[in-house]
């Protein structure tokens, strides 16, 4: 499955920084934008991988929630 995100991007000393827009806590920096696009998506598998081994095992429910922006 392929998901889309914003990446904003930014120079700061030299390197390439960013953050994926619609996924707080996911920045990440590269020498080149090519590196950083990769070191993101990276970042955001780590960050799905962790989040989901701290989920229990077994009783997990969803439902969906409208927030009214």
């Amino acid at each position: 499955m392929l998901r889309h995100f914003t990446l904003e991007y930014w120079r700061d000393d030299g390197w390439h920084v960013g953050r994926l827009k619609e996924v707080p806590g996911v920045f990440s920096q590269g020498a080149t934008l090519e590196e950083l696009e990769e070191n993101i998506r990276d970042a955001y598998r780590l960050m799905v991988a962790e989040a989901s081994e701290a989920l229990p095992s077994s009783g997990v429910q969803t439902k969906e929630l409208g927030v009214p922006v």
